[in-house]
C-alpha cells in the first residue's frame, strides 16, 4: 500500500516536474540518477545550495522553453 502511494507521488513529480535532472543528464550524456544524487548530496552538504541551484536551473529552462518554443504562424508573436 505504501509503495503504491510512493510510486504515484514519484510518477506525479516525474510527469509534471521541471525535468531539470533529466534534461541536464541528456545534455551531459549521463544517467539522470547520477544528476539527482548530485543535487541531493549538494543540498545536504551545501546547506541548501544544491536546491537553490536546482531552482535557478528550473527557472532558466522554463524561460528558454518559452522563448524558443516553435510558433505555428507569424501572428503568434
Amino acid at each position: 500500500m505504501a509503495m503504491k502511494l510512493l510510486d504515484r507521488i514519484r510518477h506525479f513529480f516525474e510527469k509534471y516536474g521541471f525535468k531539470v535532472c533529466s534534461r541536464l543528464a541528456d545534455f551531459l550524456g549521463i544517467r539522470s540518477k547520477h544528476v539527482r544524487l548530485f543535487f541531493i548530496y549538494s543540498s545536504f552538504f551545501g546547506l541548501g545550495l544544491g536546491f537553490f541551484f536546482y531552482l535557478v536551473l528550473a527557472f532558466w529552462i522554463k524561460i528558454k522553453d518559452i522563448v524558443y518554443s516553435k510558433r505555428s504562424s507569424v501572428f503568434d508573436l
